[in-house]
């Protein structure tokens, strides 16, 4: 497909509000079951690091700063700037190919993490998985934008997301059980080898969907040229705003939650089988229910203004953020859980909406790139910085607060909720003269 200007092309795809809108098929609902799930297999093999913090730093004797750079930065290098070549290739060849074989590699090399015996073992084990997960998402949102008509898309992908906290969840439940009855190390490896399994049975039960087959304007499938993608989003303003906005929150998101279960285990005094149970519901319930029911928020109100893929996300912050602080303040755990519900609910509106904008935003040929290139911005800022930061931060508090610095570090992480809702509104007023100005061509 070709295109003069790529910043004036993405305009061609928009959601189609009209109720005759297709309907998904029994086909589409089984793809977005499969996904998911290799989404869930993705997020517990993720979530391994922080649920088994404690006693992998007993064995390995790693500090928290360490701890910080495994799960963020040194995670986040393969993951983020990996995705944008394997985006690009999987534009261009098959997605389905390309989220198998990213299964199989992030799942042996989380087999690889329990064999580890050094830091730099682990260091190295943990950048392969991220290398592997690079080609796991962004695959996964086209192909479920190419499965679902516009106007199912938000819920669609609302259930997708629901892989983070099924994920984390099980991850919390399985790891920290396993560690308990076994050792460590035996949950690293259980898990990994489970993974490549599964990547088998993507090959086996996901088709390749046609691109753009379902758009309100169907297009005939192109190839994207790299710089073209690049520059088309890096460009535009919606796009980068909705990719600072998501960055911000996952810098709380990813920096509290690498470090929550080291948190409530050494500053709150719960115990690895008390993690396997308490911790693991408030991920299911809280952070799935928030997932489903941003799906439908965003739904339901994107067909009156397109603002609401902004609205929503800095409403649910703004909600969130004396739950956060209650969550870190609180003196005993079961206090400290009941808390952690508000923000694991709240906290992950953003993810739907910023997906769902870029996914009808670009064009069909651009859409598996385009999903890489947020998650280079927000992962890269969240992911590859939060971490980080809060260990570093928890270091650096350590000599003058043994027994709290985790805490304080914590606390630190409260200004971001107010810079992710800031960029969240001013992503909200350009969406609305967007409205406007479609509205006058329109007239």
């Amino acid at each position: 497909m070709a295109a003069t200007d790529p910043v004036a092309a993405i305009g061609a795809v928009v959601a189609d509000p009209s109720p005759a809108a297709a309907k998904p098929t029994a086909r589409s609902w089984g793809v977005l079951i499969v996904l998911c799930g290799v989404y869930v297999l993705n997020f517990i093999d993720r979530s391994l690091l922080g649920t088994l913090a404690k006693p992998i730093q007993d064995t390995l004797h790693i500090t928290d700063g360490q701890l910080g750079r495994i799960g963020g930065l040194y995670f986040a290098l393969f993951y983020c700037f990996i995705a944008i070549p394997i985006g690009w290739f999987a534009d261009r060849t098959s997605r389905v190919n390309v989220l198998s074989l990213a299964c199989a590699i992030w799942s042996a090399a989380t087999s690889f993490c329990g064999l580890a015996t050094s830091y730099t073992q682990l260091v190295a084990a943990r950048m392969m998985v991220g290398f592997g997960e690079a080609g796991g998402v962004p695959p996964s949102y086209a192909i479920i934008t190419d499965s679902f008509p516009p106007g199912r898309r938000g819920t669609a992908l609302g259930i997708y997301n629901l892989g983070p906290p099924i994920g984390v969840a099980l991850g919390v439940a399985f790891g920290a059980s396993i560690a308990a009855a076994f050792n460590w190390r035996d949950a690293f490896v259980a898990i990994g080898v489970s993974g490549v399994v599964v990547a088998i049975g993507i090959k086996l039960f996901v088709r390749e969907p046609k691109q753009g087959g379902l758009d309100a304007q169907p297009v005939t499938p192109g190839k994207a040229g790299f710089w073209e993608t690049c520059t088309m989003f890096f460009t535009h303003p919606a796009l980068m705003l909705a990719a600072l906005g998501s960055g911000a929150t996952q810098f709380i998101t990813y920096g509290a939650g690498n470090f929550t279960a080291l948190f409530l285990m050494r500053e709150k005094g719960m115990t690895l089988d008390q993690i396997a149970i308490w911790y693991a519901l408030v991920v299911a319930i809280a952070m799935s229910g928030g997932m489903v029911v941003s799906g439908w928020v965003v739904d339901k109100y994107v067909h009156r203004t397109k603002a609401a893929y902004a609205i929503v996300p800095a409403a649910s912050l703004a909600l969130a953020i004396p739950f956060y602080l209650g969550f870190v303040w609180s003196p005993s755990w079961p206090l400290a859980i009941l808390l952690l519900a508000g923000p694991m609910f709240l906290n992950y509106f953003y993810l739907t909406s910023s997906i769902a904008l870029v996914q009808e935003e670009v064009r069909p040929d651009q859409r598996v790139m385009s999903g890489a290139l947020l998650l280079l911005v927000m992962n890269f800022i969240g992911l590859g910085l939060g971490p980080t930061y809060v260990g570093a931060a928890s270091d650096y508090l350590h000599a003058a607060h043994p027994h709290h610095s985790l805490q304080i570090a914590l606390y630190t992480l409260t200004p971001f909720y107010l810079i992710a809702i800031v960029l969240f509104l001013w992503l909200a007023r350009l969406l609305r003269r967007e409205d406007h100005a479609n509205r006058g061509t329109a007239a």
